[in-house]
Formats: structure tokens, C-alpha cells, sequence
């Protein structure tokens, strides 16, 4: 979703005020759905992060302490730069072709691309790192209170014959005093 960022500010770039007007129409008529659907998606994703970040942080009582290391901002910046590109120029390719026109040069994809893509990719990459490590701090607090909600798992063997099916050891270790065996001693019993 970063590219169809990126992809708006290099055509704000190429083509000025003109941009909206060149982008809804042609073979570019589907970028502006594209583009608020995939900004839409993706403020809603940050949004449900920051929002279980600040219950947890709400619901603890204090900041959260780090549990993990964010990535590397260089690992985070080349990936998003690196995936970006790829689908600007890609996405520009296709576009040409669709509309029977040929594809822009190589050359001129990359710099565009780069000056639309590299900004948008260098603020993504400085979020990323931010918000991943704050996120995986507040699902492992979490991790740890609903797991001491969960009920013990009574466990039967299914694949046992029928007559050879236990349950009075679930049953004994339940309700002990109340479990009597009445009978033979159990070392009698075979």
C-alpha cells in the first residue's frame, strides 16, 4: 500500500495539478479505488495496533518494557524501497501496455520511481520499526493473562476400544475424596 503512496507523489511530481485528472482516466481510471482502499486498509491495520498497544498499556498500568528488538531501520528501509519499486514500475508497465502505448524507459521508471517511492518508504520504514516492537511487547503481556484464563484440558483417549476407555483417573483426580473404588484391590484386578 506504500507504493500507491509513492506512486501518488511521483505523479504529483510529473504531472502537477494535472495529476488527479491524468490518474482517473485510461488505463489509469482504477488507481484512485485502488489507492483509498489500500490507505484505508492499511490506517485501519496501524489503527487496530495502536489501539491493543494503548489497552495494554492502559490495562498494565505502566509502559509497556520491551520484550523484543525492533528490526533494523536499513533492513526495514531497503525491503519497503526494494518492494516498492518493484511494483511502481511494474504497475507502470502494465499501464502502458493496457493502454497500447509503449512502456516509459527503464531509466526514467527508476528515477521517478525512486523520488516518489524512497520518502514514502524511508517514513514507512521509521513507523515499522516503531510500532513492531511496541506490538509484539503488548501481545506477549497479553500472552500471559489469558493463558492463566484458559481451563485445564481434560484429555480421553478415543482411540482405545471402548472397554479399555479410563475415565476413572480424570474422575479421581477431580473430586478425590468423593472417587471411591469399591472392589478388589486394584493390584487383584489385572
Amino acid at each position: 500500500m506504500a507504493a500507491q503512496a509513492g506512486h501518488l507523489i511521483v505523479y504529483q511530481l510529473e504531472f502537477g495539478s494535472a495529476a488527479f485528472a491524468v490518474q482517473s482516466q485510461g488505463a489509469h481510471a482504477y488507481f484512485p479505488l485502488l489507492a483509498k482502499t489500500g490507505l484505508g486498509l492499511a490506517a485501519t491495520v496501524i489503527l487496530g495496533a495502536l489501539l491493543l498497544i494503548g489497552l495494554v498499556r492502559l490495562v498494565s498500568g505502566s509502559p509497556l518494557r520491551r520484550a523484543v528488538e525492533s528490526p533494523p531501520y536499513i533492513l526495514l528501509l531497503s525491503s519497503l524501497f526494494t518492494i516498492q519499486i518493484i511494483c511502481f514500475v511494474l504497475q507502470e508497465t502494465i499501464e502502458s501496455v493496457a493502454a497500447g502505448e509503449a512502456p516509459a524507459p527503464a531509466i526514467h521508471l527508476l528515477l521517478l520511481g525512486t523520488l516518489g517511492q524512497l520518502p514514502v518508504a524511508a517514513l514507512v520504514a521509521l513507523a515499522l520499526k516503531w510500532l513492531v516492537a511496541r506490538f509484539e511487547t503488548a501481545v506477549i503481556t497479553l500472552r500471559r493473562p489469558i493463558s492463566a484464563l484458559q481451563p485445564p484440558i481434560i484429555r480421553v483417549r478415543l482411540l482405545q476400544p471402548r472397554w479399555q476407555l479410563v475415565v476413572e483417573p480424570i474422575l479421581a483426580q477431580s473430586c478425590p475424596s468423593v472417587f471411591v473404588k469399591r472392589g478388589p484391590p486394584s493390584s487383584l484386578r489385572g
